[in-house]
Parts: structure tokens; C-alpha cells; sequence
């Protein structure tokens, strides 16, 4: 008997795991496929304060803010700050003096905005002439009428996700990813006490007793609560997202869709991104994927401002389902993105909780108010919180010097500042593999800056179960080439890490191309798809998957 079983891995169920696990109490942690795959991973990895919920939800803006700040300073190496410019386009009805009026309410709006900047490290807001947003941004279109900035932070969701399950695991958490529950279990008084789950890749049948059961599973709460005859009101909405095959800057630049919602073009990683849509949704979460329309409008929203970008090549898009809270009869975009945490007793399922609604940059909050009510679910007050505190694994500072690193264990220094990037503090010990290994020295995927040293250390030291959550782990086969490089050197290492025959190993490659398949084609159009069938026969042509192991095999 433990105290708490999470259902579900993204960042609300790694985080509730992460702090319980901290607070001394006992648990497991379940996920059907792999830490962050549904909405977590696929969203706009940015741990923002959402401007846009300023007039409408400023305790979402706020919080946010001041959970951003927490996140920096426990993840520092995953944090990369995106100054946002906001061009003033020309257009508005009644002229130019209109459009002048525009500029300066946008700024006073971002100035209420700026009250919240130090909770999150972020620098003021300031209005930029046309020159100066040129001199910045050349890409931006030639007649805008000034720009005024923001500031927010960006954050690799994957891994957000990753080190908080592996804190709680340090803290005495189980963790069984790849695993499936599918009975919750009662005792004679019809409370939830547990769980049957299947482990999805050996078979394996697991009972699992506890005092309560948690509902972390995001949009497919709804439907796990339905299955107890409990209930969760849920609005799920779409987005979508698309990234280029380059960064366009280092800026980030707010515009407007057709329809009017606001947009983005982001630097994220090696790569920019253009998002996001919002849709109702109404269809399994596990069967989603983006379309040509949506691709098509995301597009034409980032031309509208910039122009040039129609000349970028899509490499990929992403999709994911929001698990926002219900409201019934407003626009999409106008919803909520506050959170509730629903207790189930209610509705005849006492012992089982479920989160609703959030975003990205609160996790860590809704995660501590979590808890909170799962003790006091258990009979107990609160424990103390310290999850703002204590550093997430990397997280330990001061940081590494990435070329200090490079030259001292021999390593291309751009791959190991892309290490120390994903890894922080740990990258050292990563880097210690090629003492005896020197072939690990070597880059594996060479559009993300992969070492072979960090593949195998994600192998051996961050539950990695398949080749495809290595996806997730190091962005292996994010990049232009789709992992026609990378993908069977990466599988011969996990084939020899894990001891698997060839027919396996294929096997384990093949699924990792299919999720990299799954989020290129809504982008194959025209050059897009002449440039898949060049990258289909680059990969035909390296072979069969090399026996040895060794970095190189195969490529």
C-alpha cells in the first residue's frame, strides 16, 4: 500500500509526484506512453505570464509570472529568455494618427504588464521607432508603424517533464512508463484504493494499492473519470504548432491570424515556431494530428508581419489538446486558463482527485495545491512545500562552462553546449562516458547537436523504455533531416544498451520513424514533399542497423 497513485506523465502529473515524493509520501507514478507526450510536450514550450489573460484572468498572468520565476531558478539550464517585439501595423480605420493612437494604448497595456515582469526576471517594456525594429529584425515588413517589447522565457517541455519524474524517483517514487491502467479498484465502502495496470511492452500485470488515486492525465480526464462515474468538465481545444527549418531570429514577434487571434513566431532550439491555433476538439487526444488548413493559416498569419518567412521549409508540425476548464458559450481563445482541482468523493469515487485547466508556466503551483489536497484527502493538514526551492536534476548551479568542458574531455564545442543545455550540472558526468568509450565523443544527430555520450547516459540513467522516447529526452530526429542521420546510429547504441537482437532494434527504429513521420506530414506540399522522398532515400540508403553499437554504424 503506497499513499498516492498519479495517472498520467505530463508536467501536472510528474510535478504532483515530484513535490509528494518530497514531502515524504509515497509513490507511483503511471503513464501509458512516455513523460510528456500528450499536451506538456506539445505546447508552446514557454513558461510565459500570458499577457493576453491580462484583462480577462490577471490572477492567471500572475501567478504564471511568479511560478516563471520559481522555474528559472530551479531549472536554470532549461530556461532561455525570447524578447517578444509586438510591430504596430498599419491599417487601423481613420488613419495614421489612428494607428499612432494604436502604438501608444498597446503600450500602456504592456506597461500595466510590466508590474508583473520582476516575479518572472523579466526586463520592461519599451516603444521601438520603425528603425529600430529594422535594425533588430530586418524580416519585419517595411511599413509598420513601431513595435513595442516584452519579455518572456522558453523552456524544453520534454525535459521539464523528465527531471521533475526523475526528482521524485530520487525521492522514492516508482515510475512505470509504457504502462496502462485498467481497473481502478475499490474496497467495501467504495473507495478508490488502487489500481490494475498493464505494462504495455512485457505484459506484465501490476496491483497496486493505494490511499488515493490522482487523475493527472490531462484531456483524457473526462473520459478516465467517466470509466469511476465520476465526472470532469473539460472543454479540450486544439492547437497546433509548425517549425521551420531555421531560426528566423532571436526575437520573438506577436502578430494576428485572419480571424484576429493573436499569433507568435518564436526561437525555439535550432528551429522557429509559428503557433498557435485553438479549437474546440471534440476526438480522441490520442489519434490528433495537424492539417493542411491549419498549416496553411499559421503561415499566413506569421507572412502577414513577416513576409520572407513563406520561404522557410516546414520540417515539422505538432499538435496537442488543451484540458481547459469549461465555459459554455464564449469564443475559444476567450477561455480560461485558471486551473480546479476536483475531489471526487462527491460524485461517489472518494480517495480519487482529478486537475483540471492550468497552463505550462503554473505547474509548478498547481502541482504544490495538489498535494495539498491530497493530504487532506489522506486525514491530514498540508505538508510544507519545497519544490520552489530544491533544484530539479541539472539544476544545480553554478552551471558548467560548455568550452571548458569541450576541451577537456575533446568534444565539438557545439554539441557540448547543447549538452549542458538539456543536461546542466549533469553534463559532466554524461561527458564521463567517453573515458572509456572514446567513440562517444562523437555527434549522433548532428542537426541538435547530439553527442553519443548523451544518448547513452539518457539510456542508462533516464527510464528510457523504447528508442522513440530519446525523442523527447535529447530532440533526437527533430531536426531538417528527420532523423535520416541520426536515427540508426541512435539504434544501434539503444540496441546494445538494451542487449537486442537486430529484428528488434528495427523494430524500435521503425516506431521512431513513424512519430517523426506522424508530425511531417500535414507539411508535405509541393517542395516540401520532393524534400521528404530526398530524406526517405538518404535513410534506405545507410543500411541495416550495425551490430557493434558503435557511433558511426549504420550512417
Amino acid at each position: 500500500m503506497v499513499d498516492l497513485i498519479i495517472v498520467g506523465g505530463g508536467v501536472n502529473g510528474t510535478g504532483i509526484a515530484r513535490d509528494a515524493a518530497m514531502r515524504g509520501l509515497s509513490v507511483v507514478l503511471i503513464e501509458r506512453e512516455d513523460f510528456g507526450v500528450g499536451a506538456s510536450g506539445n505546447s508552446s514550450w514557454m513558461v510565459h505570464g500570458g499577457v493576453r489573460y491580462l484583462l480577462t484572468d490577471p490572477k492567471v498572468t500572475r501567478v504564471s509570472c511568479r511560478d516563471s520565476g520559481y522555474i528559472q531558478k530551479i531549472a536554470p539550464h532549461l530556461i532561455f529568455r525570447i524578447p517578444f517585439l509586438m510591430p504596430i501595423l498599419p491599417g487601423m480605420p481613420g488613419g495614421r494618427l489612428v494607428d499612432l493612437a494604436y502604438a501608444y494604448g498597446t503600450e500602456c497595456f504592456l506597461g500595466v504588464y510590466d508590474r508583473y515582469q520582476p516575479l518572472k526576471n523579466g526586463k520592461q517594456s519599451t516603444r521601438l521607432s520603425p528603425e529600430e525594429v529594422h535594425r533588430l529584425y530586418p524580416a519585419v515588413r517595411p511599413d509598420i508603424v513601431g513595435a513595442v517589447t516584452l519579455d518572456e522565457y522558453g523552456i524544453d517541455a520534454y525535459r521539464l517533464c523528465v527531471i521533475n519524474a526523475l526528482s521524485a524517483a530520487e525521492h522514492g517514487a516508482k515510475l512505470h512508463t509504457w504502462t496502462v491502467v485498467e481497473k481502478v479498484l475499490r474496497d467495501e465502502a467504495g473507495h478508490v484504493r488502487g489500481v490494475i495496470a498493464r505494462d504495455r511492452l512485457t505484459g506484465d500485470v501490476l496491483e497496486l494499492k493505494g490511499r488515493a488515486v490522482f487523475n493527472a492525465t490531462g484531456a483524457w480526464s473526462p473520459r478516465f473519470a467517466r470509466r469511476q462515474g465520476a465526472r470532469v468538465e473539460m472543454r479540450p481545444g486544439k492547437g497546433v504548432h509548425v517549425v521551420l527549418d531555421r531560426k528566423i531570429s532571436n526575437y520573438g514577434v506577436i502578430t494576428k491570424a485572419v480571424d484576429g487571434r493573436d499569433m507568435f513566431v518564436i526561437p525555439l532550439e535550432t528551429s522557429s515556431v509559428i503557433g498557435t491555433t485553438d479549437d474546440d476538439f471534440y476526438g480522441d487526444p490520442g489519434a490528433l494530428e495537424a492539417t493542411h488548413d491549419e498549416v496553411a493559416y499559421l503561415i499566413q498569419a506569421a507572412s502577414h508581419v513577416l513576409p520572407s518567412i513563406e520561404r522557410a521549409r516546414v520540417i515539422r508540425t505538432y499538435a496537442g489538446v488543451r484540458p481547459t476548464l469549461h465555459t459554455y458559450g464564449i469564443d475559444e481563445s476567450s477561455l480560461s486558463r485558471d486551473h480546479r482541482i476536483v475531489d471526487h468523493a462527491s460524485d461517489g469515487a472518494p480517495g480519487m482527485l482529478s486537475m483540471v485547466g492550468g497552463k505550462l508556466a503554473a505547474y509548478r503551483m498547481m502541482s504544490e495545491e495538489a498535494v495539498d489536497a491530497v493530504e487532506t484527502v489522506m486525514g491530514g493538514s498540508p505538508t510544507s512545500c519545497r519544490t520552489h526551492v530544491q533544484p530539479l536534476p541539472g539544476g544545480t548551479t553554478p552551471l558548467p562552462n560548455p568550452i571548458a568542458l569541450a576541451e577537456e574531455y575533446g568534444t565539438p564545442p557545439w554539441e557540448t553546449s547543447r549538452l549542458v543545455h538539456r543536461q546542466g550540472a549533469n553534463a559532466r558526468d554524461a561527458l564521463e562516458l567517453t573515458r572509456d568509450e572514446p567513440a562517444l565523443r562523437a555527434p549522433i544527430c548532428r542537426c541538435e547537436g547530439v553527442l553519443g555520450a548523451e544518448l547513452v547516459w539518457c539510456i542508462r540513467f533516464e527510464h528510457v523504455r523504447r528508442l522513440v522516447d530519446l525523442v523527447r529526452r535529447c530532440r533526437l530526429g527533430h531536426g531538417p533531416c528527420g532523423g535520416a542521420r541520426c536515427v540508426r546510429v541512435a539504434g544501434s547504441l539503444f540496441a546494445r544498451e538494451r542487449g537486442l537482437e537486430q529484428k528488434k532494434a528495427e523494430r524500435e527504429i521503425d516506431v521512431l520513424l513513424q512519430e517523426l513521420w506522424k508530425w511531417r506530414r500535414p507539411a508535405l506540399d509541393g517542395a516540401q514533399l520532393a524534400q521528404e522522398e530526398l530524406t526517405r532515400g538518404l535513410f534506405c540508403s545507410a543500411g541495416p542497423t550495425g551490430s557493434d553499437g558503435q557511433p558511426g554504424s549504420g550512417a
